[in-house]
């Protein structure tokens, strides 16, 4: 079982702040509709089921829109996964149900030639089984696939070591500072995507 370190008080992790939009009329109303009377455990599935299949993943669809916010993402149905982690986060924390965000280092290509960028999933608390799990709603692709699971987890990437990469396995309950200053920073996502994502989260 992965070993998350929770560094904030528990409370945080239901909070709202401009990106994650736990309070706003449209993430409330939608979270409500989404989730219903669903457990701690069938709104996780859900609501990783949405973003990662409803909500396309800008590199997928050459986007060039860059969402922010969660109801940015909510509105537009795109973004790449720092967006798509705010919404999930937001969605979940809008019924009461703890999440945050993880993130881990990847290479950019199959091996460590270009470089790496920083990948955004998220984090749930399950009241019903007193732990947290993390799910990945980047969105599936050939190569690519991930699963909403309660035991062994089925994230996007596997982690390798021999090229450098990291997971870091620290439960933000606010987005990094690197993440958000880099979807403040640009407009056009294709460009943001190719060229500017963090490398890495170094002081973690």
């Amino acid at each position: 079982m992965t070993r998350l370190q929770t560094r904030e008080p528990f409370e945080a992790y239901l909070g709202a702040d401009d990106l994650v939009e736990t309070r706003h009329d449209d993430i409330r109303n939608f979270a409500n509709a989404l989730l219903d009377d669903a457990d701690d455990v069938e709104a996780a599935r859900r609501v990783f089921l949405f973003v990662r299949d409803e909500v396309a993943h800008s590199w997928d669809i050459r986007g060039s829109r860059v969402t922010r916010s969660a109801t940015d993402v909510l509105r537009y149905r795109e973004g790449i996964c720092y967006a798509k982690s705010h919404l999930a986060a937001a969605l979940l924390r809008a019924r009461g149900i703890p999440s945050g965000i993880c993130y881990q280092r990847l290479t950019l290509l199959e091996d460590d030639s270009a470089g790496y960028a920083v990948h955004a999933l998220n984090t749930v608390w399950l009241d019903s089984l007193n732990r947290w799990i993390r799910f990945d709603a980047r969105g599936n692709k050939p190569g690519v696939y991930a699963e909403f699971s309660l035991d062994e987890e089925r994230l996007a990437f596997r982690i390798r070591s021999e090229y450098d990469e990291v997971d870091y396995l620290v439960n933000h309950a606010r987005p990094h500072p690197a993440i958000s200053s880099t979807l403040r920073a640009w407009d056009d996502a294709m460009e943001m995507y190719l060229k500017h994502l963090p490398a890495d989260l170094s002081e973690l």
